[in-house]
């Protein structure tokens, strides 16, 4: 049985490039984390442990063969940035400048090329030369272990780790069990369209009984739920600036709980950022896990207590 989200993800590409992919082996597509495209460069597939690279006859290698490999043309570059598009650039401009774009099923296409600046602002990103399709999974499950070791005190958690290490993955599935199965009004911030993976106003994951506030900045998806939806639990992706601070701060002292992730491969990383000093130190997270690297998507690496968050501060 092909691999559905991958299948879903490799659609995005132009046809040139989609009809070759669609046809590697279930067993690589099921592990595939992301597709990278690089202009004049081979097409890679990237797994936890291997890149794998096509070849014109549609087969995969580990290693780069000269004159077998297919390459990107600038050409599959163009086609495949307009259909990620929709072929409407203009309406995603917003997401353009800021290097990545939402597709359907919770996919992000990251995009790289010239920055056009308008001032001290990107205001758009032109000559594209690379794209990264991310593949968007649901595991249903991921969050056993964790909401068993939570033993019902969902009041602050704030999840760690590095790009693809299953901070996205395991956050759906919180969502959809504590709303379903703990009887929690949960409120989910979707800024980029990642956790809920809306198309058209339809749901693509399984977020159970949760209110979805889709394309909302995070600091103000947190107040309007705040005010309108009387959540026990709001749960958002990739917090830290200033707004989201604010917000969050602001939400704490209306007795809402927040569930949050942050970039960050350990807690003394963390601790390095100002940025992230100032979330903590909104005493709105309790504990921190952080999570292992990509080859061990989901795993917890270590958990971090209110005690030993506070002791930080009081050094």
């Amino acid at each position: 049985m092909s691999d559905v989200r991958f299948d879903m993800a490799a659609n995005a590409l132009c046809q040139n490039l989609s009809k070759v992919i669609l046809k590697i082996h279930d067993e690589v597509k099921s592990i595939t984390q992301e597709i990278r495209l690089r202009l004049n460069r081979p097409v890679a597939i990237i797994t936890p442990t291997k890149t794998y690279y096509l070849l014109k006859n549609g087969c995969i290698t580990n290693t780069v063969m000269k004159n077998e490999m297919l390459l990107a043309s600038q050409r599959d570059i163009v086609d495949t940035f307009q259909n990620i598009c929709n072929y409407s650039v203009y309406s995603r401009q917003n997401e353009i400048k800021n290097g990545y774009i939402t597709l359907s099923g919770g996919h992000r296409a990251g995009i790289c090329g010239t920055a056009v600046y308008s001032g001290n602002e990107i205001t758009n990103i032109r000559d594209i030369s690379s794209i990264n399709i991310r593949i968007s999974r649901e595991v249903i499950g991921c969050a056993n272990s964790l909401i068993h070791d939570l033993n019902g005190k969902f009041d602050g958690l704030l999840l760690c780790g590095p790009p693809a290490s299953g901070k996205t993955t395991i956050l759906r599935d919180m969502a959809r069990q504590l709303s379903e199965s703990h009887n929690k009004k949960v409120a989910v911030i979707d800024e980029r369209g990642e956790l809920a993976g809306t198309s058209g106003g339809v749901f693509q994951n399984d977020l159970g009984q949760s209110d979805i506030l889709d394309n909302y900045k995070k600091g103000e998806g947190i107040m309007q739920a705040v005010r309108c939806l009387s959540p026990d639990i709001v749960i958002c992706d990739e917090v830290g600036t200033k707004a989201d601070i604010e917000a969050i701060e602001e939400g704490l002292n209306t007795g809402v709980s927040v569930i949050a992730s942050i970039h960050a491969s350990s807690f003394e990383e963390l601790l390095r950022r100002e940025q992230a000093k100032s979330l903590l130190k909104t005493g709105a997270f309790k504990k921190i896990i952080v999570l292992k690297c990509r080859e061990n998507t989901g795993e917890i690496k270590e958990i971090i207590n209110e005690e030993d968050i506070e002791k930080c501060f009081r050094l």
